[in-house]
């Protein structure tokens, strides 16, 4: 298991196609059975985000994660949307005084979160408008194929509300402080190809129906040619940096160094000095990483570690 993710043992399916999920479907990909295809399926309600879907999604990412067999995830949506937001038809859950308001996990960051420790690669296909947690979900996700003309939208200022699912770690991350600023200030939806979205797209297709097909195209390249290991290892890095050039040259000389004639480096030589197709076999779990992880895991299902004593309660 990652580092972050829950101790309590996993129960995998035997197959992801006949796996009962309601809001959310799971299908291998047939040519390479390898890439799960999830959907998120309320198909009569633009795939609203819902706690069903909530618990369906983190069920999932951490079996994927725990899974061997699964070496890459794409994420799409029933129909011609990807995701509407939060049904607000449910509504918003409101916390019950000081034990509620200190207890309180949102459901979107819940998601996240379990995409961002799925040590496997997630690769977003935005086939259709996707507004609030319909984005931020996809926000920790190793790349995102939209298509151009979808509407992305952080509306929380038009909603009385603030952005969630932990995206204001990723989202200026990924695009700036300054155009996130002026996502989530406006609130308004901007269509995947506008600039102020410039950096969070991987590719924008012309066409709705190309979004899956390339997102796939993706995740067979990713299969078939790199090693897991060095993808999620290099992930890691990326978010949870040193916080300076000396401190990233001191960690990453310290993991390189033990990757050094690994499984997954040895194959990754000799394919190439002999020209074959590699046929990587390394995992987390295999390969010895010593001093991983490198930063301080944070437990985010139980209470606070530390409960604040005075000053100004949250």
């Amino acid at each position: 298991m990652s580092p972050s993710s829950s101790s309590s043992p996993i129960t995998l399916p035997p197959s992801y196609a006949t796996h009962p999920f309601t809001q959310i479907r799971t299908q291998p990909h047939p040519p390479n059975p390898s890439i799960i295809i999830l959907t998120l399926h309320r198909p009569q309600n633009h795939n609203a985000f819902t706690d069903t879907m909530r618990q369906e999604l983190e069920t999932a990412f951490q079996m994927f994660d725990a899974d061997d067999r699964v070496k890459c995830i794409v994420v799409t949506g029933s129909g011609n949307i990807f995701c509407a937001g939060a049904d607000l038809d449910v509504g918003f859950r409101q916390a019950e005084g000081e034990r509620g308001v200190r207890e309180h996990r949102d459901g979107g960051g819940r998601v996240a979160l379990a995409i961002h420790h799925c040590r496997k690669p997630v690769i977003g296909a935005i086939n259709g408008p996707a507004v609030g947690i319909g984005i931020t979900m996809t926000l920790p996700m190793n790349i995102r194929i939209a298509h151009s003309s979808s509407k992305i939208g952080f509306v929380f200022a038009r909603r009385g509300i603030i952005m969630e699912a932990c995206s204001s770690f990723f989202l200026p991350r990924l695009i700036g402080y300054s155009r996130a600023m002026q996502a989530v200030t406006t609130g308004r939806t901007y269509v995947a190809s506008d600039k102020v979205w410039d950096g969070l797209f991987a590719e924008v297709c012309e066409k709705k129906e190309d979004v899956l097909p390339r997102a796939l195209e993706v995740a067979e390249d990713v299969v078939r040619n790199t090693s897991g290991v060095s993808t999620y290892l290099m992930k890691e890095l990326m978010w949870r940096d040193m916080g300076s050039a000396e401190g990233q040259h001191l960690v990453d000389s310290r993991i390189i160094y033990q990757l050094f004639g690994s499984p997954d480096n040895n194959e990754g030589v000799q394919s190439f000095l002999q020209k074959r197709q590699a046929k990587f076999t390394g995992t987390m779990d295999n390969t010895k990483v010593s001093g991983y992880p490198w930063w301080m895991p944070i437990d985010t299902q139980g209470r606070p570690k530390i409960a604040p004593t005075g000053g100004p309660k949250i």
